[in-house]
């Protein structure tokens, strides 16, 4: 990362990145898929009322886990080996810890989510069963994002890679099994996710134990050392607050959603599980920049910085068009893949209209973020994105669709969201690197 050809390293780092998070968006949406066909559009609406709620809990740890990916990085580009070490082993306990406060906390509030959100009663016993479940393996779930983290610190997106395929494929067979054989609905697939989760955790931990550097794990070092928790706060917190502000907004979006009827939600629940994999590219290109903005930050390489920023923000939205494009062009026979209901398949299509002819601006925000977040400033993106994203997203809902309930209008707010938000984002970082260039002038 530090010497040498950016734009290779780049793409060597963002594309199993990448593979990672759209296989795992597939074995999700294998839940979907199974239940649509075996359990019925009900299981399907449960399930996928879910999203919201879930993205809100594991996205503020994955901002988290960012932060162990940026102060690892540093650490890494400045050859500190136990500053490494002592990030590492707190990162293990923290993600454990923290994942058993979100079961906690999470099984308590799970019925008041659910109702603020307005799930239809038809569909409320199964969402609630399946939320249940998911929040009994919040600790595996996180712990896994923070493993991810740590390899990622040092270049290697290809181990969670295939982790991730090993433990998918067990989703998938278990899904059957429980949904199939079993004849349960949406409990079954939570109950698939869980122990696929335990699995890819178990074998990245594996793996950790096994390695011969400065990342190695060793159960008699695995603490909580206070700077590294003040490290890692103080860069992920901000970036897991704007990784919550999406959920916090789509949360608003989804009770939207759901009081348009149960076809709608399982169309929206169709429809996001193909739009995800657009985003996963672009979240990669966008970790990319962090994690090589944060290793030549730590070796004081400013000018590779900016390189890396520029080269990132235009593969970013090249692939990014390209890909939308080709699933734009196959939405409706994927959407036929989670249920073939006329009716929902076009209601999915308007969705993912909406979405994907938007998602370069979505490359755009990702970039600009993840750039500032690689020199160690996560709180300016996040108060950007709170307010653009968050802000609109929430005033749109409670006006414009209040005064014209229809799917139509509430989908509109997604391009207008992101477009305020990205133009925000890059003046933030033009500004930001006016003040690096000050800094670098002499007296």
């Amino acid at each position: 990362m530090l010497e040498g050809s950016i734009w290779n390293k780049l793409l060597m780092f963002a594309l199993p990145l990448a593979a990672t998070g759209m296989l795992q968006q597939l074995f999700n949406a294998a839940d979907v898929a199974v239940v649509g066909q075996f359990a019925g559009p009900n299981a399907m609406a449960a399930v996928g009322s879910n999203s919201p709620v879930i993205g809100l809990l594991v996205n503020g740890f994955v901002g988290l886990a960012l932060g162990a990916n940026v102060v690892i990085s540093t650490y890494t580009g400045q050859k500190n080996r136990e500053g490494v070490r002592r990030c590492v082993h707190t990162s293990v306990l923290f993600a454990l810890l923290g994942g058993l406060a979100v079961t906690v906390i999470g099984e308590l509030i799970a019925p008041s989510v659910l109702t603020l959100m307005s799930v239809p009663d038809e569909v409320f016993p199964m969402a609630l069963a399946y939320l249940r479940w998911y929040l009994l393996g919040m600790p595996v779930i996180i712990l896994y994002n923070f493993e991810s983290a740590i390899f990622r610190s040092q270049g290697d997106t290809k181990t969670p890679l295939v982790c991730l395929v090993i433990s998918g494929l067990i989703n998938v067979m278990f899904n059957l099994f429980f949904v199939c054989i079993l004849k349960m609905t949406a409990d079954g697939v939570a109950i698939a996710t869980v122990l696929s989760n335990l699995i890819s955790s178990v074998l990245l931990f594996v793996f950790l134990c096994r390695r011969s550097d400065a990342v190695r794990v060793e159960f008699s070092h695995i603490a909580i050392h206070r700077d590294a928790v003040r490290n890692i706060v103080r860069i992920g917190l901000p970036a897991g607050l704007q990784s919550m502000v999406f959920s916090l907004s789509n949360m608003c979006i989804q009770s939207a959603i759901n009081s348009l009827g149960t076809s709608v939600m399982a169309a929206s629940s169709a429809a996001f599980n193909i739009e995800i994999l657009a985003y996963y590219l672009i979240n990669s290109f966008g970790q990319a920049c962090t994690t090589f903005v944060g290793q030549n930050y730590g070796a004081g390489n400013i000018p590779r910085c900016r390189r890396i920023t520029r080269i990132s923000l235009f593969m970013d939205m090249g692939v990014t068009a390209a890909v939308s494009m080709l699933l734009l062009a196959l939405g409706g026979p994927l959407l036929r893949i989670f249920n073939s209901d006329p009716e929902i398949v076009s209601i999915g299509i308007v969705r993912l209209r909406f979405i994907l002819a938007a998602e370069v601006v979505n490359a755009v925000m990702e970039i600009m973020s993840g750039a500032m977040r690689g020199y160690g400033y996560s709180l300016v993106p996040a108060i950007t994105t709170f307010a653009g994203v968050c802000g609109i997203r929430i005033v749109w809902v409670y006006t414009i669709f209040r005064a014209a309930p229809g799917f139509f209008n509430l989908m509109m707010v997604y391009p207008v969201s992101w477009c305020a938000t990205a133009a925000a984002l890059v003046c933030a970082y033009l500004l930001f690197m006016k003040k690096m260039v000050r800094q670098e002038s002499p007296a």
